[in-house]
């Protein structure tokens, strides 16, 4: 972990606290390449009706859309909580070759995913991805806690 990727988790919480305060899922994303900024996302699957708009894709989309096809080929993806199994197959797809987490689903004890990880994930598919995790894990788990609507173990 490095202070830029404190400083770019930071930005992705933002982002999932914005989430929250619409009355969205509190995911914040952010697609980051060679020390700058090129989009962020949040997941607005509640407020748009949009089963599909999460963090992740949102920020991949935002990022083609004002870079280019190319412009996630080999970027980070900050994001504060451990993709799902649509989401790693979209960072897959964009090229993504770096994930930086603030919070895992296990550390959540979410019930909802079975036993599904990214890295679970990545050697399923081959997709080489280095990974970061636990960056500002503390403020977003409490805000995932505020929200309250995780199934969890007790």
């Amino acid at each position: 972990m490095t202070n830029d990727d404190e400083h770019w988790m930071a930005q992705a919480l933002h982002e999932a606290e914005a989430a929250y305060a619409r009355g969205d899922w509190p995911t914040g994303a952010l697609v980051v390449k060679d020390g700058r900024l090129l989009a962020t996302g949040q997941n607005r699957q509640v407020s748009t009706g949009d089963p599909l708009l999460h963090a992740e894709p949102d920020a991949i989309r935002r990022a083609v859309a004002a870079h280019g096809p190319h412009a996630t080929q080999g970027a980070t993806l900050y994001c504060t909580m451990e993709p799902c199994p649509m989401c790693a197959g979209a960072l897959q797809l964009a090229g993504i070759s770096r994930l930086v987490l603030a919070l895992r689903h296990a550390t959540l004890r979410r019930t909802d995913l079975g036993r599904f990880s990214i890295e679970a994930h990545c050697a399923m598919t081959g997709h080489a991805l280095a990974l970061t995790d636990g960056v500002l894990e503390a403020p977003y788990l409490a805000l995932r806690l505020r929200w309250g609507r995780d199934r969890v173990a007790h």
